[in-house]
């Protein structure tokens, strides 16, 4: 029997609307058959699933047909890098992955099943998650720190032929290039007249530089805690080695405040500061995404005195970029026809979808949707699945 510290008393705990949500988890499992009489038994289980078991061995792909797992996604994380809580183990990053699970089923009717690993070596996980992905029609990996996480994913994508997408690097990118997108209609100028700065070199911010570059922006400078990164730099890891040589065309030193002089776009993923000189001594017309939680790197009403458009990662102010809006989506689209990966352009192809949600509504403060426009989810599915069937990767 489980003992409670003395510290913590679960009826104080409760008294926190959290906690109290919280309590006994998130998610449950309920059947979607009957199970009425000895009649149902004998097909739901013994001897009716004997039938079932026997067509699949000698034709797999019927697992897709006769089981859940065409529908149902593994949500994995090694609590390496939750949220804004950084390295707290698996035990307490699975509050945060039944709330993943809760949202696919909430905003995209997918069944999803969150799993926290016991182990953080690269190879251990990779091989941990290829032997469960039979039970699975898609692969959501979260929260594993960075730079692990970026081999982990390539190496599951090139072993498995199911989708595997990092929603951390991912679903950040597919929104931050959605609102971007809008922020320059918006200002009117195209993705191509704009320099760029990216704080953060982790998962997030190296995906989001990439997917910026696969879209065409003029320029970007990306940091991390030692400034901006370009060819040359001592201590690159491979990742920000391959970053340096796609990026900062510029040829940009110093630090990030050094290098949003004259820029029109700083999208914050870092964790740290910008002062507010730094932000005013951006070009007219600049957009500022300050997008770390739960603390922007700067406020957003003092990015408003000077930026014509602000976004950040908070709830409470407009303009939230919030992976909700593209990882469910994401994976409805590529379920529903059976993908063998996530491409590149399905994941442009997301963004465009969900930047278009916006329409002729768009403004300063309304350049990405909420996650709760009913609309939201249905672009999306359909952009990914149609964009999978153009780029050969449907099986249906």
């Amino acid at each position: 029997m489980a003992v409670t510290p003395s510290s913590i008393s679960l009826e104080s705990l409760d008294l926190d609307p959290a906690f109290a949500l919280h309590r006994g988890g998130k998610l449950e499992v309920r059947s979607t058959v009957p199970v009425r009489d000895a009649d149902d038994l004998s097909l739901a289980y013994t001897p009716g699933v004997a039938k079932v078991c026997t067509a699949i061995a000698e034709e797999p792909e019927l697992v897709n047909d006769y089981t859940w797992v065409s529908n149902v996604v593994a949500v994995v994380s090694d609590g390496t890098a939750v949220l804004g809580l950084g390295d707290i183990g698996p035990a307490a990053a699975m509050p945060v992955m039944e709330g993943k699970a809760l949202l696919f089923k909430q905003f995209a009717n997918v069944d999803a099943v969150p799993i926290c690993l016991d182990c953080t070596d690269v190879d251990a996980l990779v091989e941990t998650v290829a032997r469960l992905a039979p039970s699975f029609g898609g692969i959501n990996l979260e929260d594993i720190s960075a730079p692990r996480c970026f081999e982990v994913e390539d190496r599951l994508r090139e072993l498995l032929d199911i989708p595997v997408f990092h929603d951390d690097q991912h679903g950040t990118a597919i929104v931050a290039l959605a609102a971007l997108k809008n922020a320059a209609r918006l200002t009117g100028r195209p993705l191509g007249g704009l320099r760029a700065v990216v704080a953060g070199a982790g998962a997030s911010g190296v995906a989001v530089s990439r997917i910026l570059l696969g879209a065409g922006i003029g320029d970007i400078a990306v940091s991390d805690s030692r400034g901006i990164i370009y060819e040359g730099r001592a201590g690159l890891n491979p990742v920000k080695e391959a970053l340096a040589r796609d990026t900062n065309r510029a040829g940009l030193r110093g630090g990030t405040e050094e290098a949003l002089a004259g820029a029109d776009v700083f999208i914050g993923l870092s964790g740290s500061t910008v002062s507010e000189e730094a932000i005013a001594s951006m070009a007219p017309g600049a957009i500022v995404f300050a997008l770390s939680n739960p603390t922007p790197e700067v406020h957003p009403e003092v990015a408003r005195r000077h930026a014509a458009v602000v976004a950040t990662g908070r709830s409470d102010f407009p303009n939230q970029i919030n992976n909700v809006l593209a990882f469910p989506g994401v994976f409805r689209g590529a379920l529903d026809v059976r993908a063998t990966t996530i491409t590149e352009n399905m994941k442009v192809a997301a963004a465009e979808a969900l930047a278009a949600v916006v329409g002729d509504d768009l403004s300063a403060d309304y350049v990405i949707p909420s996650p709760f426009d009913a609309r939201v989810a249905p672009a999306v599915t359909a952009a990914v699945a149609a964009q999978a069937r153009l780029d050969g990767v449907a099986r249906l």
